[in-house]
C-alpha cells in the first residue's frame, strides 16, 4: 500500500493533495497573489511571503504562506487500496476530501462504501449488520469483522449521535485505513493468492485436487 506524506516544506515528497500520489514537489520564487481574491491581505504577505511548490506527477500547484501550508485543503486520507471496486472508491474519495472539513460528514461516506463494498462481496448490502453477520458465519476472520464494525458503527453515530463523537477529525481519519484493510484482505489477497495458485504446472494443481478430494 503507497505511503502517505502529508505536505512539508521540509519533504523532497509529499502526497500531493491534487492527485493523491506521493511525488516529488518543487519549491520556488515568491508567488504573486492576487489580493482581491479575499485570502490574503497585503499585511499578511509582507509579513509572510507567498511561495508555491508544483507536483512533479499532476503538474498543480499547492501555496504556502511562510511555511505554514494553506492551499488547497489537505488530504489526510492515505491513498487508496487500487482493487477497491469503482462506487465505493467514490465515496472513499469523496470523504477524503471534505474529512478535514466535516469529519462526521466524512464518516457518514465511509459507513456508506462499506455498505456498498458487501455488494462486492456477495452479500445483498441492504443491511450491513446482517451482512456482517453472514460474512463472519461464512468464516470472515475476526479482525476484518472488527474493522467493519468500527467504520458501521462510528458511520451509524455520525448519522444518529451516540456515544462516539463522529465529528472527531482523529476518529474519522482512523476509518480510511481501515477500508483499506477491509478491501485488502477481502479482495486483493484472494486474487493475489489465486493468481499464483493457477500459475502452478498443470499436473500439480491436477495432484492437489485428487489430495483434497474426499475419499470414497
Amino acid at each position: 500500500m503507497t505511503k502517505h506524506i502529508a505536505p512539508a516544506k521540509s519533504e523532497m515528497a509529499f502526497t500531493c493533495p491534487h492527485c493523491g500520489v506521493l511525488a516529488r514537489q518543487y519549491k520556488w520564487g515568491y508567488a504573486l497573489a492576487k489580493l482581491n481574491s479575499g485570502w490574503f491581505d497585503e499585511q499578511s504577505i509582507q509579513a509572510a511571503p507567498l511561495t508555491i511548490s508544483r507536483c512533479e506527477h499532476c503538474g498543480k500547484n499547492c501555496l504556502w504562506m511562510g511555511d505554514e501550508y494553506v492551499y488547497p485543503p489537505k488530504v489526510s486520507a492515505p491513498p487508496p487500496n487500487p482493487d477497491m471496486p469503482g462506487d465505493v472508491l467514490a465515496d472513499y474519495q469523496e470523504a477524503a476530501r471534505i474529512a478535514a472539513a466535516s469529519p462526521r460528514g466524512a464518516a457518514a461516506l465511509l459507513r456508506l462504501a462499506v455498505q456498498k463494498l458487501m455488494a462486492h462481496l456477495g452479500q445483498p448490502g441492504k443491511n450491513i449488520n446482517s451482512d456482517i453477520a453472514a460474512l463472519v458465519a461464512d468464516g470472515l476472520p475476526r479482525q476484518v469483522q472488527q474493522a467493519l464494525d468500527v467504520v458501521r458503527v462510528i458511520g451509524n453515530n455520525a448519522v444518529h449521535p451516540g456515544q462516539i463523537d463522529a465529528n472527531d477529525t482523529a476518529v474519522a481519519q482512523q476509518l480510511f485505513p481501515l477500508l483499506n484493510v477491509i478491501v485488502e484482505y477481502r479482495i486483493s489477497l484472494p486474487q493475489r493468492v489465486n493468481a499464483m495458485y493457477n500459475a502452478l504446472p498443470p499436473n500439480t494443481l491436477d495432484a492437489i485436487e485428487k489430495r483434497d478430494k474426499p475419499n470414497p
